[in-house]
């Protein structure tokens, strides 16, 4: 119980500064924590996550608790069912400790797109944290909580841990059921842990990983992750690196890159430059089957059902429309625009069958590099974090922020962010891509660069 005492303690501390949660469940985690402390004495079997406080991302369903994706119109929804993921962390004696903020419906890259008010990064209050995971990475890098959820659509839990100096995992897609996650773009998205170090990453997707009937696009593993026995090994790992994911990159991020590259070599690996074409294709790919697939998901969103709902006399026709329009922020709304017209008649072909088009042949990149090469490696994100309101009024320039990550979700494959080192001191982030199913390769890998550069050591200048 004084562990889940100690971090609250912190986020009363810290979080009027840096806005990492919406909400939390303390009186719960409380009772939780006491009841674990009673199985101690009792000396009962504990779960891997016994008494550890978890902060969970805006927008995974945990019995009872609000639940809004940072977004007014589903102001007051208490999901009746925990997400399965969350009922795997519960059955490990996990505590959730309560909501983090996001960009809305987990809709861009900085958390400055939530309805609650944007999230600030630990490292420089005045930064950005990344999104749309930021809550959650802040949270973690500020010491507010040792582990946390969230979920990668195009980047959204490997920038905001580049940009918050913590580990963040996109895994497989189909590695972690989706049952319970609210929908922005189903054939993208995966939920995901985000901790200080790779090990706690390799524990927390321990327990949330596996096959789970009520999401069929999930799979069992070829193998069980050990997360206790994880050591770190880069020795006569192959690491290709993709010039397009490298070049354009901010030179000071560049360096800090080549610099965790060139220990990795010391550490027994290699690594090649390699042309991976169409890779150049992918972030425009990934923003049209994004915004298509969110315009078909958002469509629920009623006033009718759940959520929130216009004071506003007349027909269906009348509350709907007022109710997308009060209830929506202007990002979402731009995203639904976008993704309708993609998919209206005349331009479905000349869009979104394009760009599914352009999704195989990015996935075949990856197929043919990764038959000659064990990782792919580049940095996670182009820049160091951005100050707030820098990019808010230039959507394309903040879209551009996903293009080193975005491939990996168009080919659905994992990929793990890791710290490598700062620049002014603000965080750089490395990113290692896998095979399917290779989250274990991935661990092993940046727990040896882990093991040598110990940025984890290193606190964010908050009292």
């Amino acid at each position: 119980m004084e562990v889940v005492e100690a971090f609250y303690s912190r986020v009363e501390e810290n979080d009027a500064k840096v806005n990492a949660f919406l909400r939390l469940t303390k009186e719960k985690a409380l009772e939780e924590a006491r009841r674990v402390d009673i199985a101690v004495k009792r000396e009962e079997r504990l779960g891997r996550l016994a008494g550890l406080p978890i902060a969970v991302k805006d927008n995974i369903c945990v019995k009872g608790v609000e639940v809004t994706c940072a977004s007014k119109i589903l102001a007051g929804y208490r999901p009746p069912y925990d997400a399965t993921a969350i009922a795997k962390i519960k059955a490990e004696g996990g505590i959730v400790m309560g909501m983090t903020n996001m960009d809305e419906f987990a809709m861009g890259s900085s958390t400055e797109n939530s309805a609650y008010g944007p999230t600030r990064n630990p490292w420089s209050l005045d930064r950005v944290p990344g999104g749309s995971s930021g809550g959650s990475a802040a949270a973690v890098a500020a010491r507010m909580s040792p582990l946390a959820l969230g979920s990668d659509t195009g980047g959204s839990i490997r920038c905001p841990a580049a940009f918050c100096s913590v580990v963040g995992l996109k895994p497989t897609y189909g590695a972690v059921s989706r049952y319970g996650l609210i929908a922005y773009a189903c054939s993208l998205e995966q939920i995901g842990p985000i901790a200080r170090t790779v090990k706690d990453c390799a524990l927390l997707f321990s327990v949330i990983a596996g096959r789970d009937p009520r999401d069929s696009t999930t799979l069992e593993p070829p193998r069980r992750l050990e997360p206790e026995s994880l050591e770190g090994d880069a020795s006569r790992v192959k690491l290709a690196v993709p010039k397009e994911l490298v070049h354009g990159v901010d030179p000071r991020v560049e360096e800090r890159f080549w610099r965790a590259i060139h220990k990795l070599e010391e550490l027994g690996a290699s690594y090649s430059e390699v042309s991976m074409p169409n890779l150049k294709y992918s972030l425009a790919a990934y923003y049209v089957i994004a915004m298509s697939e969110a315009s078909s998901n958002l469509a629920r969103y009623d006033g009718v059902r759940y959520g929130y709902r216009a004071k506003v006399e007349g027909d269906w026709s009348e509350v709907y429309a007022r109710t997308r329009e009060e209830g929506f922020g202007p990002e979402v709304k731009r995203r639904i625009i976008l993704g309708t017209f993609a998919l209206s008649a005349g331009y479905y072909g000349r869009y979104y069958l394009k760009a599914l088009k352009v999704r195989a042949l990015v996935k075949r990149d990856f197929q043919e590099i990764l038959s000659k090469f064990d990782v792919v490696a580049s940095p996670t994100m182009p820049t160091p974090p951005f100050k707030l309101g820098e990019k808010v009024k230039d959507p394309l320039s903040m879209y551009m922020m996903d293009v080193d990550t975005v491939p990996v979700n168009l080919a659905g494959l994992p990929a793990l962010s890791v710290p490598c080192g700062f620049v002014d001191g603000l965080p750089v982030g490395l990113q290692l891509i896998g095979n399917y199913f290779d989250e274990e390769r991935l661990f092993k890998i940046a727990l040896a660069l882990e093991d040598e550069l110990r940025i984890y050591e290193r606190k964010p200048p908050l009292s």
